[in-house]
């Protein structure tokens, strides 16, 4: 049930996608529905082209003939759509837990607008019960794990940070870099979080996406809802 609300999510979302269009393409479960639905309406004539936010999204979109460029070539685009891990009423989100939150927000913050597909689930009344993934250079892991943990306790946020895939086989990010993941249980000032993670050296960017997303559709068992800033979750 939950993979076909994401498919109708995405099917919303592409009836957005005109001709002409410059589309910044997710990653993810419920974004690969939208590169596959895009791609129906790319071999029925719809001109677009789309920078893909990961390499496994590259390969789909490839597959399935959407003409594909870069930020390089196309620094601009009007449009973004991509799924999240958690949203609240304010659109706020939490993502990367697909490990390719830099690229995505590199990609969402180069657009004009940026739509989320969802299923409801995912949507939350507080951030953060989903672990915040946080992208993070392999070298003073020691030290940036420890500046981290640091900053947690001083804006009165517990929890634990581990290491995506292991400390034995770390995860690595298509950017060569690992994530740690904050189990914060709650965030209940995200705006503060997400100014003070980017001043802690060595971290390289976090899952926190605020002021990106303009609206949400979210499906669920009565179909999809189109949500925007102050919606009811």
């Amino acid at each position: 049930m939950s993979d076909d609300m994401k498919r109708l999510a995405a099917e919303r979302a592409v009836a957005d996608v005109t001709s002409g269009m410059r589309l910044g393409i997710g990653t993810g479960s419920t974004a690969e529905h939208f590169v596959r639905a895009l791609g129906v309406r790319v071999r029925g004539g719809l001109d677009v082209i789309g920078v893909p936010t990961s390499e496994r999204t590259r390969a789909l979109a490839q597959e399935e003939g959407i003409p594909l460029t870069t930020l390089e070539e196309t620094p601009a685009l009007d449009l973004t759509v991509d799924g999240a891990d958690e949203i609240d009423n304010a659109l706020r989100l939490i993502k990367g837990g697909g490990g390719a939150h830099l690229r995505e927000k590199i990609v969402a913050a180069a657009s004009t607008r940026m739509i989320v597909i969802a299923d409801g689930s995912k949507c939350v009344q507080t951030l953060g019960k989903f672990p915040l993934p946080i992208e993070v250079v392999p070298f003073g892991l020691g030290a940036t794990r420890n500046a981290l943990e640091k900053l947690f306790v001083s804006l009165g946020l517990g929890g634990e940070l581990t290491m995506r895939g292991g400390e034995q086989h770390p995860f690595v990010t298509d950017g060569g870099h690992y994530i740690l993941d904050a189990h914060l249980t709650a965030i209940p000032d995200a705006e503060t979080l997400a100014r003070a993670l980017v001043g802690v050296p060595g971290v390289v960017e976090h899952g926190l996406f605020i002021g990106l997303a303009d609206k949400a559709y979210v499906a669920g068992t009565d179909g999809v809802f189109e949500m925007t800033a102050g919606s009811e979750v």
